[in-house]
């Protein structure tokens, strides 16, 4: 085949002129959704590897399933919507299940398979669209609100912009010390360049910070370009026997859920942006559902946790990303960047700030910002109804404050069920989130006696 007959094929596969779009544009978008969603290469490895995975592992892991889940989405769905192991669900994975609960990060994996299979099942039936309807707006909101507080908490921990402190639990850090300026310096750069409308912002913010901290001798030069590092550590080490065996219930609820409002709620973004909509529905919905939920099995099986789609996709699409190409070329740039493992090692390793207390000054920028933007769902909550309020506002505070998603998601459903009963508006609660609510205090109960 020709040049020309390959441009066609292309062009006709994608439905380029339906689209009212062409190659170049496409191309510039699928870059552009790439330079905004790159940080994720970064960070999660830096995030999951203190689960005791092996970074390297997790840094390719990160980077092939992005590729593989995105490509699907472009060829399978059709859209330019990319996917990578989702910024709520690696906190939850890493802090809440693999540190706090002491589950090892093989059988936390095989949680967020099991969670991938369950999700494609329900993608295939009706049971997907009954619990989007039946979980209350304020209740998805505050998840949202509560998981970015959470993380900007871990970001604001990894700077060292805050410490623990034996009578207040909490303080405030020594911010003349060398690791803290570099985060609070790239923090300020990053967040003018996102002022600016700079492309690429969280990408160009942490690779300048990792420069910036060469000379302070907190980052260590170690090259751009290797082959990439083995999957082997992490490769088909999820433990699914080990999460049955258990009763992770719980543990793999929250990960449903995180990943099913994740994708809803991005989906219902992109898509409003884009034009997608057709008579108030999304086309190919099912498809794209099914793409994000293969990806999570994908995740699993490499070593990362739940993959997700992602709002920085609008990015692509503001670009003029329009079909499917868009999402080609964002995974073709993904998997590029699996021969750059020396800066990805150099940006996202740790500094030893005191004994045994490891500081992340170049990506905790990065995750203070991304708490910061996951705070937008907080104007979806009606404050004036204190029986929408209480509970939102139980979630929110209680996730950074238990350090734990798990708990925050339960205390908001007790709640939120609770304070709906007994002030009357009983009926107003579906009879889903009463059991939910109902199998929560169970999970307390059983904890508290163990």
């Amino acid at each position: 085949m020709n040049k020309n007959a390959i441009l066609k094929a292309i062009e006709g596969f994608f439905k380029f002129g339906e689209s009212g779009t062409d190659l170049k544009t496409e191309a510039i978008a699928g870059t552009t959704t790439f330079m905004t969603m790159a940080y994720i290469i970064f960070v999660n490895p830096a995030m999951i590897s203190q689960t005791g995975m092996d970074f390297g592992s997790a840094m390719t892991a990160t980077c092939l399933s992005a590729a593989l889940a995105t490509l699907m989405m472009g060829l399978y769905a059709n859209y330019p919507i990319a996917l990578a192991p989702g910024m709520g669900e690696n906190a939850f994975f890493t802090y809440t299940v693999c540190i706090t609960m002491g589950i090892p990060w093989q059988v936390a994996l095989g949680c967020v398979f099991i969670t991938g299979v369950v999700f494609i099942i329900l993608t295939l039936t009706n049971i997907r669209q009954m619990l989007i309807e039946a979980i209350p707006m304020a209740i998805r909101s505050s998840i949202a609100c509560g998981i970015g507080l959470l993380i900007a908490f871990l970001g604001l921990k990894d700077a060292g912009i805050i410490v623990a402190q034996p009578a207040t639990f909490v303080g405030l850090g020594n911010l003349v010390s060398k690791p803290t300026v570099l985060a609070v310096f790239g923090l300020i750069l990053t967040s003018v360049m996102l002022v600016k409308k700079v492309k690429g912002a969280m990408l160009w913010g942490i690779l300048v910070t990792a420069v910036a901290g060469i000379p302070l001798d907190i980052v260590k030069y170690q090259g751009l370009i290797s082959p990439p590092p083995s999957m082997a550590p992490t490769f088909m080490q999820m433990d699914v026997i080990g999460a049955l065996k258990m009763g992770l219930l719980t543990v793999m609820f929250i990960f449903l859920f995180m990943d099913i409002f994740d994708t809803v709620g991005t989906l219902a973004g992109v898509a409003e942006i884009g034009g997608f909509m057709k008579n108030g529905k999304m086309p190919r919905v099912g498809r794209a559902m099914f793409s994000d939920a293969a990806g999570t099995c994908v995740g699993a099986a490499f070593g990362t946790p739940t993959v997700t789609s992602y709002i920085e996709s609008a990015s692509g699409i503001s670009s003029g990303g329009r079909t499917g190409f868009t999402s080609v070329v964002t995974a073709a740039l993904f998997i590029a960047a699996i021969f750059f493992s020396p800066l990805v090692r150099m940006v996202g390793g740790g500094v030893e700030a005191s004994k045994g207390v490891f500081l992340y000054p170049v990506t905790a920028p990065a995750l203070i910002i991304v708490g910061c933007m996951m705070m937008q769902s907080i104007t979806k909550i009606d404050w004036k109804d204190y029986t929408e309020a209480i509970p939102a506002f139980l979630v929110m505070i209680m996730m950074p404050l238990t350090f734990s998603i798990a708990s925050g998601v339960a205390i908001g459903f007790i709640s939120f069920a609770a304070i709906k009963l007994f002030s009357g508006k009983g009926r107003d609660v579906s009879w889903l989130v009463y059991l939910l609510a109902a199998l929560f205090i169970l999970r307390f109960i059983y904890l508290q006696a163990k």
